[in-house]
């Protein structure tokens, strides 16, 4: 055939070799549309969290805190120093991460502008009127009684404010770690709600390890990260979750003077007793483990409903609650 090309055979034909199919595979494990993809990034955090946790523990000795306490106790002073560094490591881990990302540190649900500011102390308000209802309902039904006073005045004013103290930390630590950078992250990946159940039972699961602790109340602990993480979505913030944390722990321990996920603590107001049945007390757990602590968080859901309507979402703005 004159001027025309010869005909190609099949085996001329441009083809992809296995071998440069392989990295294409690998990379897309690893990257997605929006760079690294959602799962690894937050496994990086939990890496960098535990690293500079386990490293800033052994330096100070403080892995072996709780026995500078008479009988190994955890006073107010070991928790705060506790959860302190634990929410230390897990801000900083977020911001190394957030730099790389090229994200501000409010986008991971704590802007420092509104720190202990109104929806804070809406949390702390609720947080006591929740568990002041629930103990409420046991006392009602023969589970609980007051008791005494169990500190002398002087006492009575100091452990109140440490207590205080020591249960900002713990939900300042416990509500960025589980509904921070990691809520945000996995929200990118998965959507808020799936990524707010995954978190909230890794959160139960975690409260399993302190003695007394029991499946009902790690199961509570559960409902109770679902509220925390529903009160992220119509807020847009932390911070209402945090003063409910540390305001229900403070009641719980301090002011009623029980059980908190199974730990009893020095240094409450109250020589409370509980009396009756486990579903009703929530038995070693303490009242959290109680079948009522269920019933109260569903009537939560529904109040907080109609208090907070849905926020507009701004589409220019990304956080923790996107998705």
């Amino acid at each position: 055939m004159n001027g025309s090309e010869p005909p190609h055979s099949d085996d001329d034909a441009p083809q992809t070799s296995r071998s440069e199919s392989r990295p294409l595979f690998l990379e897309s494990i690893f990257l997605g549309p929006q760079g690294v993809r959602a799962g690894w990034r937050a496994a990086l955090y939990v890496a960098l969290f535990l690293l500079f946790l386990s490293t800033a523990a052994m330096a100070g000795g403080l892995l072996h805190v709780a026995a500078l306490a008479p009988g190994g106790a955890i006073t107010p002073r070991v928790l705060a120093t506790q959860e302190g560094l634990a929410a230390i490591c897990a801000i900083a881990a977020a911001l190394i991460l957030g730099r790389l990302e090229r994200r501000r540190f409010g986008e991971y649900g704590m802007p420092l502008t509104q720190a202990l500011g109104k929806n804070f102390w809406l949390g702390a308000l609720w947080g006591i009127a929740t568990i002041s209802a629930l103990m409420s309902v046991i006392r009602m039904l023969g589970g609980y009684s007051f008791g005494t006073v169990d500190l002398s005045r002087a006492d009575v004013a100091r452990y109140a404010l440490e207590w205080a103290a020591a249960f900002l930390l713990v939900g300042l630590y416990e509500e960025f770690f589980f509904r921070g950078y990691l809520q945000f992250t996995l929200t990118s990946g998965m959507g808020f709600w799936p990524a707010a159940l995954l978190l909230s039972l890794a959160f139960g699961a975690v409260h399993l390890r302190n003695p007394g602790e029991g499946p009902i109340g790690a199961l509570s602990v559960v409902v109770t990260g679902m509220f925390l993480a529903f009160t992220l979505r119509r807020t847009g913030t932390l911070w209402f979750a945090i003063g409910f944390h540390a305001a229900y722990d403070f009641g719980e321990t301090y002011l009623y003077s029980g059980p908190d996920s199974g730990i009893v603590m020095p240094g409450h107001l109250l020589a409370s007793s509980f009396h009756g049945p486990a579903w009703l007390t929530g038995g070693t757990v303490g009242p959290e483990g109680s079948a009522f602590d269920f019933v109260i968080f569903a009537i939560l859901f529904v109040v907080f409903d109609r208090a907070f309507r849905k926020r507009k979402a701004d589409p220019s703005v990304a956080t923790a609650t996107s998705g």
